[in-house]
């Protein structure tokens, strides 16, 4: 599994203490994270909890990667951002409870921490403890198990509904403000890192559009 990790400005200063905790858990399970920034607080591309759901959206989408995580001061905006495309199902996890039942039962590919609320003095392990939980089981396995069957087809239902619900993604993207976009694409590690793992043409060249 690939993992994407974003941060937006008012969190940006986390970013080494997020990645190492990721990291951690992700090495563990031999899975690789990939960090878009932001790095720090001071990075020439600032991020709005907006621009991550447009750069979580691009990199589920065009399968550059596997899984996001993300988040905001709260956590809420950048979840609702991230929904608010196709293709991605993003969970607000605060807690390891939050990220085993989200894994479990929503069998979501993306997650939103609230990096400002409560992240004091041990925040790198509640991360860690987050991490752990999310990725322990293959995802979707249901909670309790015994509940596993409806969940499954409650989570296909709602599939079908968004899938109906959006148009084409490199649709959206072109319908968006063009210098929103491009400032979610702005980071200085964005072209090296995406246009090495993205697996969709038809974005890649609609990605493109924004860099010239």
């Amino acid at each position: 599994m690939k993992i994407a990790l974003i941060n937006e400005n008012s969190q940006a200063a986390k970013n080494a203490v997020i990645f190492n905790a990721l990291k951690k858990v992700a090495d563990a399970h031999g899975f690789e994270v990939v960090n878009y920034g932001m790095y720090s607080a001071d990075d020439k591309a600032q991020l709005t909890y907006v621009q991550n759901g447009i750069l979580a959206a691009t990199l589920l989408n065009s399968k550059a990667a596997d899984f996001v995580v993300t988040g905001c001061g709260t956590g809420e905006g950048a979840m609702l951002a991230l929904n608010s495309f196709p293709g991605v199902i993003c969970g607000h996890v605060a807690s390891p409870l939050d990220a085993y039942t989200f894994a479990q039962i929503n069998d979501g590919n993306a997650i939103s921490l609230p990096f400002a609320l409560g992240f004091g003095w041990g925040g790198d392990l509640n991360l860690e403890y987050i991490f752990e939980k999310l990725f322990s089981e293959s995802f979707g396995g249901g909670y309790p198990k015994e509940r596993a069957v409806p969940e499954q087809r409650n989570k296909k239902i709602l599939d079908g509904v968004r899938e109906a619900a959006f148009k084409p993604f490199t649709e959206i993207l072109e319908s968006l403000d063009k210098d929103l976009v491009k400032g979610a694409f702005a980071g200085e590690k964005f072209s090296e890192l995406f246009f090495k793992d993205c697996k969709d043409d038809k974005i890649a060249e609609t990605v493109k559009k924004f860099l010239n």
